[in-house]
This record gives C-alpha cells, structure tokens and sequence, in this order.
C-alpha cells in the first residue's frame, strides 16, 4: 500500500482535545465539538505535507502513514498556539475607542493599529474608564492533542 510522503496532497479527519478533555476542532460531522464557535469543518481536511498548511508536527507524523491509519499526537503549547504572553493584554481609555464599541467581557472583536492592521482581541475586563483585551490566541498556553486518520492520499 502507498505510504504518505512530503509533498503528497492528502485528506485526513481529525478531533483535537485540549488536556481536560474538551474538544476545540474536529472535522468530523457529529457535532462533537464543545462550543459552537470552534471552527470545526466537516468532512476530511486537504493538506499538502509539508507545505505548512496545518500544524507542522502533524504534517511530519502524516509521513509514512498508509490510507486509513491512525496516530495520536500531542502539540507543546510552544509548537501549537505559542505559550500565553501576559505582555498581549493590554488596556485601552474607552475615550480612545467608538463611542459606538460597547464590548462586553467575552467579546471577540477586531481593533485596527496605526497601520491599519488587524488584532483580533478578546474583551477581559470592562470598567468606566477603560477596557482590557487580551490579544493572546484562545488556545495559547495549552498543549493539544490530535487525533487522526489519514482518509487517502490524493492524486
């Protein structure tokens, strides 16, 4: 059988899980995500391995994997998302902003820089006079851990 090699355009399904159990990505179509904000697509993920598609550890363990074979995989937070960086929440005077921006804590919204460049931020910590965002990654700091199927190598 044809094993999995760099280059290959393939299509794996996959649930990622986070150390608690909760499951924050899935490409299978039962619903088996916790949140209904997670992203999750249904039906198997085309990648290229090792055209930094998808995460890099997993593209690598994709080599050698034959059609319907199964591994599971554990990403250091520092190879995933980064680690959390306290220097990424920052607070802001509610007169800086629009007036029109009445963010509640929770929120995901997107602020824009001098350059007009986007920070897709979550709201922290609201008060009278200023608003604290954390530009972190939601899974920054966590350890995931996939697991997947390779569904076919394409040709």
């Amino acid at each position: 059988m044809t094993q999995a090699k760099k280059g290959d355009r393939v299509r794996l399904h996959y649930v990622g899980t986070l150390e608690d159990g909760s499951i924050f990505d899935s490409t299978y179509e039962s619903g088996e995500c916790d949140s209904d904000d997670c992203g999750c697509e249904s039906g198997p993920r085309e990648v290229v391995i090792g055209d930094g598609e998808f995460l890099p550890l997993i593209e690598e363990a994709l080599v050698g994997m034959v059609p319907g074979e199964k591994k599971s995989i554990i990403i250091p937070a520092a190879d995933a998302m980064g680690e959390y960086d306290e220097e990424n929440v920052f607070t802001i005077p509610r007169s800086d902003l629009p007036e029109d921006l009445k963010p509640d804590v929770g929120d995901q919204i997107v602020l824009y820089n001098e350059e007009d460049e986007e920070l897709p931020v979550i709201v922290v910590e609201t008060g009278d006079e200023n608003i604290t965002f954390d530009a972190n990654h939601p899974l920054a700091g966590e350890d995931l851990t996939f697991e997947f199927e390779l569904v076919e190598i394409m040709k």
